[in-house]
């Protein structure tokens, strides 16, 4: 089918992307897009640099293949050998969503799925603003490389369909926004949330009326799973991507595997095999999805790998060289990220907090030395008991310290999904992850 170059590692990789979004605001419909696209990404590799070309000309491909061999050097084959001796040669079929695709279910269903969403809110007189959107992909690829030159290749595909509803209260200077976000995998499985957006907007109005201020100063803090995951997404995750390391001996000392960098409560786990919106199951050289330890019982026990950093610090692939479409290059990123979870119940856990802060769900985090996140729903803890709801602005610490002061997590996983943003990392935003954890204990954080 191609005409990979000799002596040089090649490959190709074919998307097939769906897209479509519905969003109404303040009761008017405001879009309504469908949009299919199709495109190649080829690289090749000499031994000493990447070439690269993406067309939309899928009939071009073996010309851009002899093009970028021209552009190259002569192939090494020691260093092109150290390559490709970490990367997997997959074949095959491995579609999982052809069937159910969203692009099967017409705009009519997706526009009546988002007003009877959007029915919760429109007539609710404390609401100063709110809006609804409805968003999905479907995307296809095929991938082929000079390791296998076989003309089936690999196949595979991935599916989100979500929706999200944001709501406004009060005016001025006192107001307070919420959003509900839920994404599956198929358009199906949003049919039946109504209950639980309408329970989520009920929080936000009791929030909304009853938050005070709580003075700064060192809590015991308690994270929900989203803000658990947040935190590990932010503060560990993208410590762990091994590109940061190439060429950075102080970094590699730093975090050299082996090392204690957390309590013994603590395991933190990436994993593109689990469904939702950080699912990969192959990622874009071709390497399949890996249960991949970061960390275990507070040891550092891995990294994310492309197949050059795997190489390069001779370690295996993990399957995380992702890219956001046909245009990009792979690079390392998360796939679903999250914390493990523990031995003690929900209630066994609070009931170790005299008094501190429930963090239920988060505006922003940030972090890689120094973390920081932002609470959009907090609540203080009083005797083991969730008591009144407060507002402050962040909590903030070093992160290794932090990860030192987990002294418990509770006994059951959530790893949550979202559509209508991702995660960004150089020119690449945004890429699809999901994220989550238990409910995780975390002693003496700076509440400010």
């Amino acid at each position: 089918m191609f005409d990979f170059p000799q002596g040089f590692y090649s490959d190709v990789r074919n998307e097939r992307i769906y897209r479509s979004l519905v969003r109404i605001e303040m009761g008017k419909l405001e879009e309504v897009k469908e949009k299919s696209d199709s495109g190649a990404f080829i690289r090749l590799y000499d031994g000493k640099r990447w070439f690269y070309a993406s067309t939309t000309d899928t009939a071009s491909i073996n010309q851009e293949l002899a093009q970028l061999a021209r552009l190259a050097d002569k192939p090494d084959e020691q260093a092109i050998s150290r390559l490709t001796s970490r990367m997997e040669k997959n074949l095959g079929d491995f579609c999982r969503f052809a069937d159910q695709s969203v692009a099967k279910t017409g705009l009519k269903d997706k526009i009546s799925l988002l007003e009877s969403y959007a029915g919760l809110v429109q007539n609710d007189q404390e609401i100063t603003h709110w809006s609804a959107s409805y968003s999905d992909s479907h995307i296809s690829k095929d991938f082929y490389s000079s390791l296998t030159k076989a003309d089936t290749g690999l196949k595979f595909d991935t599916q989100t369909a979500g929706l999200r509803l944001g709501v406004r209260f009060g005016s001025g200077a006192n107001v307070f926004s919420e959003t509900w976000c839920k994404a599956e995998t198929g358009f199906d499985q949003l049919k039946q949330l109504h209950e639980e957006a309408k329970k989520y907007i009920e929080q936000a109005r009791d929030y909304f009326h009853r938050a005070e201020s709580i003075e700064g100063g060192v809590y015991t803090v308690v994270l929900s799973p989203l803000a658990a995951g947040i935190f590990a997404h932010e503060s560990f995750g993208h410590k762990s991507e091994a590109d940061f390391m190439i060429g950075d001996t102080a970094m590699l000392k730093e975090w050299q595997l082996g090392k204690k960098v957390g309590s013994e409560q603590l395991s933190i786990i990436d994993d593109g095999n689990l469904a939702g919106s950080g699912f990969t199951p192959f990622d874009d050289e071709g390497t399949g999805a890996k249960r991949t330890a970061l960390i275990e019982k507070g040891i550092l026990s891995g990294r994310l790998h492309s197949s050059i950093t795997a190489a390069d610090l001779g370690e295996a692939v993990t399957g995380n060289a992702r890219s956001i479409g046909f245009e990009f290059e792979p690079i390392v990123r998360m796939t679903a990220t999250f914390i493990e979870p523990g031995e003690l119940s929900k209630d066994e856990l609070f009931a170790g907090v005299s008094r501190g802060i429930f963090i239920d769900s988060v505006k922003h985090g940030s972090g890689m030395s120094t973390f920081t996140l932002a609470p959009s729903m907090a609540y203080l803890i009083e005797d083991g008991r969730i008591t009144r709801p407060v507002r402050f602005s962040v909590i903030t610490g070093n992160v290794m310290q932090t990860l030192d002061h987990i002294d418990a997590v509770s006994d059951k996983l959530e790893i949550l999904s979202f559509v209508g943003g991702g995660c960004g990392k150089m020119e690449q935003f945004p890429l699809p992850v999901s994220f989550g954890g238990p409910y995780v204990r975390v002693r003496q954080i700076n509440v400010q």
